[in-house]
């Protein structure tokens, strides 16, 4: 009864721990908190040199923060095999050189439904053009405008990029630092 008696007593007389908060950054919106990026976050971003970057965050100090890169690729083997190899790269970046930083989660891709829409468009054409030159009496015109409406849409909305969300007037980054001078 003692021993336990004595072990509470010590546990209860223990100072109680204090943990700094790392360094994070700050993403907003308008004065409006959108993302917030700490050591052991994944973040994907352009660089101002236009570099696509994707990697996790080790650490965050002096306004510039470290990452480590995977790179996953498959090498062959003298048995004629592949193996996948993985890379690791560190970087480090301050935070006024992110451009862009890329919304993560699920989204409708533009560009893609445009080439999808532009080669539909493009083939339904050519298979109206056939139409025409082989049975003039099954041929449709609204079919041929309508194909080639597809196309041109389908063509601009290829063109679409996807910038992400941009630092600059609607986007800013901070960086809060925790330390206690």
């Amino acid at each position: 009864m003692k021993p336990l008696f004595i072990l509470i007593c010590i546990a209860c007389l223990q100072p109680p721990a204090m943990a700094q908060q790392p360094d994070f950054i700050l993403l907003k919106q308008k004065n409006k908190t959108v993302a917030s990026y700490f050591p052991g976050s994944t973040i994907r971003f352009t660089s101002i040199s236009g570099a696509a970057v994707d990697g996790v965050i080790t650490t965050i100090r002096n306004d510039s923060f470290f990452l480590k890169q995977y790179v996953i690729r498959q090498i062959p083997t003298q048995l004629g095999v592949y193996v996948l190899d993985t890379t690791t790269y560190h970087y480090s970046y301050h935070y006024t050189d992110i451009a862009a930083i890329n919304k993560t989660g699920r989204r409708f891709d533009w560009a893609s439904s445009g080439a999808m829409l532009l080669g539909g468009g493009v083939l339904l054409s050519v298979a109206g053009a056939v139409v025409y030159l082989v049975d003039k009496n099954n041929f449709s015109p609204e079919l041929l405008a309508a194909s080639a409406g597809l196309a041109v849409a389908g063509y601009f909305l290829s063109r679409h990029s996807y910038k992400g969300m941009v630092i600059g007037k609607k986007f800013s980054l901070h960086y809060i630092s925790n330390k206690t001078d």
